[in-house]
């Protein structure tokens, strides 16, 4: 049976909602939000639930959210998301800052022998199963009223993602793993992840590493002006410049309105409205150095000796992956290896899979671990010439 829930849409009802989770060790939260309009995420809903009483909150009609950013920014209170990045986005732009401490079940997920990024829908019907509704997935969440079905959908997720997350925990404090990801949610903090970086804002676009020179130059300042008009206008970016159109001006280099508007895509609102702007940063980049290219990281071709490292060090993570009940490669993936094995910045260096096997996959390469065979087993130990 499907379990009831609160349908908040007034200060009221809020404040006694928020009033009776006070003192909860932790909360379930999803959003529901739309962008296709806009620059910044808009809040639409707000599902939240302790594990006994779930509430579907309606920002949209309730004009203020004070007293549900109090519980949710409570660093008392574990605040619990499946792949935290976009509803952490959107308290950061509401708040300026992210809710802590928190807990991400999809960063969690592989700890207990989950595939890496593993999707919701997935996550519930591999640990509860059940099979989420798909009936709903193309709402509009900023049109009222919602009806009862659309309700439904939005508050199941967070009350399953409750449940996940007591399985999870009683299961990772079983296995001694509960302190790994402490780390891993702290850097979920940083503000740098969810301010937009409009220096750089030109590396999104595909096409950009195939112009040189002062071509290079103006498509780095068109983007960057895009970025930045688009925050300020809160509009999306593809409303005022679309890639393909920087990469055409970047070619074609306009010197007057016409030209800008002989450039395919180019509305002419745009022109109106920006053309002068547009014409002044063309004008003003072909004099400036570009920013260089990200080098381009080709693929390293190994040696016999490389390659038998890398089996010895695939040895060593499937020996620890067997004692932790683990997929070898979602502990240890090739990739990862070769990385490690190259001195290059790798997922075994931080984060969980450091404590597991990273530590050890290191030691082993400085020489101070040893493989050997043992009563037919393979073992690995401290070097005693170390």
């Amino acid at each position: 049976m499907s379990q009831e829930f609160l349908y908040i849409d007034n200060l009221p009802s809020l404040k006694e909602y928020c009033s009776k989770l006070k003192g909860s060790s932790w909360l379930a939260i999803d959003t529901e939000f739309e962008r296709e309009k806009t620059y910044y995420p808009e809040l639409c809903l707000l599902q939240i639930t302790d594990g006994l009483q779930a509430a579907v909150i309606d920002p949209l009609v309730i004009n203020d959210l004070s007293p549900l950013m109090g519980l949710i920014y409570d660093h008392s209170i574990v605040k619990v998301f499946h792949s935290a990045r976009q509803d952490l986005e959107i308290f950061y732009f509401l708040q300026g800052s992210v809710p802590f401490p928190l807990f991400d079940t999809q960063l969690a997920a592989p700890l207990l022998g989950y595939p890496e990024q593993m999707g919701y829908g997935n996550l519930v019907k591999a640990i509860l199963g059940v099979e989420l509704s798909k009936s709903h997935t193309r709402t509009d969440w900023k049109r009222r009223p919602l009806n009862k079905g659309q309700l439904r959908y939005a508050v199941d997720d967070v009350i399953y993602l409750a449940r996940i997350y007591i399985k999870m925990t009683e299961r990772m404090k079983a296995l001694k793993r509960h302190e790994w990801l402490k780390k891993d949610f702290e850097a979920m903090t940083d503000p740098d992840i969810y301010e937009p970086d409009t220096e750089h804002a030109w590396r999104r676009i595909r096409s950009a590493n195939r112009l040189r020179g002062k071509k290079l130059s103006v498509l780095q300042s068109l983007a960057k002006w895009r970025e930045e008009t688009a925050r300020k206008e809160n509009c999306p970016r593809n409303w005022l410049l679309r890639d393909d159109a920087i990469i055409d001006i970047s070619k074609q280099l306009p010197v007057n309105r016409e030209g800008l508007s002989s450039i395919k895509g180019m509305h002419d609102r745009i022109v109106r409205k920006y053309g002068s702007d547009l014409l002044r940063i063309i004008t003003k980049a072909q004099q400036q150095e570009p920013e260089p290219l990200p080098e381009k990281k080709g693929n390293k071709s190994l040696g016999t000796d490389q390659e038998s490292i890398l089996d010895a060090m695939m040895a060593i993570v499937r020996i620890r992956a067997a004692e932790n009940d683990l997929n070898p490669a979602i502990l240890a993936p090739r990739k990862e290896l070769e990385k490690l094995l190259w001195g290059e910045p790798s997922m075994l260096t931080t984060s969980w899979r450091q404590h597991m096997i990273g530590n050890e996959l290191r030691s082993f390469l400085d020489g101070a671990l040893s493989l050997r065979v043992h009563s037919g087993t393979l073992v690995f130990e401290p070097n005693p010439k170390q």
